[in-house]
């Protein structure tokens, strides 16, 4: 795969994302980035409502201009299953193909945004980073937008975009999840603290975590609802982790990504991503479900 020449914005070069080259795009932009820069990016709506329709009525009343929706459920995860978990991730050929009838090619910058602080927005940009493309969460999202909003749909000119395979040194399954543990790599579970303890469980089946995991709500990494960079290296490190290896899960493999592209801000290079998750462990025959700290 080439590296990328393009920039995006003053002072922005070429530099490696795991194993791939990319044009350097931090995890997470400010508001006032993306007004200095919005005509050099696509800009991605990834608000989250259980019923998809919703979600895309309210984003056409009123979303940051240039925004194109995009819908978790559908464009950035395959049909859920037990085993796989909630949101497993999409064929390589369907996934470029999606993202290239959003207008995103491979070198296409990016910076995508929702209104739930960047839970749901993280899951695009670190799919797109995964694979090439350089990408960003607006830090705050939507409710940090200090511009207008417009209403309407977008009209997008198709690319065609590559084919990318999932790279392995940044994705975990159970069996790697269960090498980790182990050998002492930490495993981090995103999720809320109570549902960590298995007092609450809204959206799995089974209550509980992975046995040996620790607890890291990727929330921990909000403040007023944007990203506290200062203190994420030490919260990282209060559960062990640092540059090395560490494997990140949450219910879905969806906000977990806050954690891996905190954990990237802060200096500590990439996490692996179990996709799976919760919602695929608890669902996996004879897996061993623990509760409480």
């Amino acid at each position: 795969m080439r590296a990328v020449s393009r920039t995006v914005g003053a002072g922005l070069g070429p530099v490696k994302y795991g194993r791939l080259m990319v044009a350097q795009l931090p995890p997470f932009v400010s508001v006032q980035w993306l007004q200095d820069n919005a005509r050099e990016v696509v800009i991605c709506d990834v608000r989250m409502r259980p019923d998809a329709e919703q979600a895309r009525a309210e984003f056409e009343a009123g979303h940051i201009p240039g925004a194109r929706f995009v819908d978790l459920n559908s464009d950035l995860a395959a049909p859920p299953g037990d085993r796989v978990g909630r949101h497993p991730l999409h064929d390589p050929v369907i996934f470029a193909a999606t993202m290239g009838l959003l207008g995103i090619g491979l070198d296409t910058p990016v910076v995508a945004y929702d209104d739930s602080a960047g839970a749901f927005a993280a899951r695009m940009v670190w799919m797109l980073r995964a694979t090439g493309t350089p990408a960003a969460v607006l830090d705050g999202g939507r409710d940090a937008w200090s511009g207008e909003l417009v209403s309407g749909e977008v009209n997008v000119e198709p690319v065609d975009r590559p084919v990318v395979p999932w790279p392995d040194h940044l994705i975990a399954d159970r069996d790697d999840v269960i090498a980790a543990l182990e050998v002492g790599t930490p495993v981090i579970d995103s999720r809320a603290a109570e549902r960590y303890r298995g007092e609450v469980e809204p959206l799995d089946r089974i209550a509980g975590h992975i046995p040996g995991a620790v607890s890291l709500p990727f929330t921990e990494h909000l403040s007023g609802g944007t990203f506290d960079a200062a203190g994420a290296g030490s919260r990282f490190a209060d559960v062990g982790v640092g540059d090395g290896d560490a494997v990140i899960y949450c219910g879905s493999g969806v906000t977990a990504c806050v954690n891996v592209l905190a954990a990237e801000a802060a200096g500590l290079g990439t996490k692996r991503l179990y996709v799976g998750s919760w919602s695929g462990w608890s669902t996996t025959p004879d897996a061993e479900i623990a509760t409480g700290d």
